[in-house]
């Protein structure tokens, strides 16, 4: 089994955000990042564990990226993936980065691809249905459970008001979220082994972005917090009246 891993870098969440150039491009300056931990804690690591547990199986990474991306590819080398590949691009829009990861997956016999359920930056949800549309392949997103025997693959899923168990042949893209895997630390011996495997870098496939930003914009500052007394249910009221005016 041949199961391709997108994954992608992101901002660390304790990072200071900023904008440059009239608020149309981030700032990267002084930002620390890490690779996104959807990519990371469920899809890359479910990945693992099916290979395995399925002798003869192949783990691939794919990162949209440039060079400085690096760190976080190795550091997938680590948990466990047996090779890296980079498409030396500016990922510049959730289609730019499907239709890569699409024409490479094109060129191999994957069984599987297993996306993190979305960025922790944009929070689009968007790539991993655009591969499998790219693909032609069955996809299911929001799985906190994998299974696969043969050609075979049984998820599960939440959905409203409790669960549901899906049973579908390969290929398939799969959008993995909490609970499908345990993260992994990697160890000395697959931080060592990963500082010396290749990645693979590959040219970026002609297609245009679909979407632009034209501006980003912070959220509002948390407005100060009035207390009041239990006891004290007349000044609740006046404030709710007079300053919230929610009443």
């Amino acid at each position: 089994m041949k199961i391709l891993v997108p994954i992608t870098k992101v901002p660390d969440t304790t990072s200071k955000i900023a904008f440059a150039d009239n608020n149309t491009k981030f700032n990267s300056d002084g930002v620390t990042f890490i690779m996104n931990p959807t990519d990371e804690w469920y899809a890359l690591t479910r990945a693992v564990e099916l290979k395995e547990a399925n002798a003869g199986s192949e783990v691939v990474v794919i990162n949209v990226g440039a060079a400085d991306n690096e760190q976080i590819i190795r550091k997938a080398l680590a948990i466990g993936a047996d090779r890296a590949v980079r498409v030396d691009a500016n990922p510049t829009d959730a289609f730019f980065v499907a239709s890569q990861i699409a024409a490479y997956a094109q060129t191999e016999n994957f069984d599987l691809v297993i996306t993190g359920k979305e960025t922790i930056d944009f929070n689009s949800f968007q790539v991993g249905g655009m591969v499998a549309e790219l693909l032609d392949w069955q996809a299911v997103g929001l799985v906190n459970k994998l299974e696969v025997a043969g050609t075979t693959a049984t998820l599960t899923r939440e959905i409203e008001g409790g669960t549901e168990t899906v049973e579908t042949s390969l290929p398939l893209v799969v959008g993995a979220t909490k609970d499908l895997a345990q993260a992994r630390i990697p160890n000395m011996k697959g931080i060592m082994g990963a500082r010396t495997k290749a990645i693979q870098v590959v040219p970026v496939t002609a297609v245009e972005s679909r979407t632009e930003i034209t501006s980003f914009t912070l959220p509002e500052k948390a407005k100060q917090v009035k207390l009041v007394s239990p006891d004290n249910v007349g000044e609740l009221v006046r404030l709710l009246h007079e300053e919230a005016k929610v009443i």
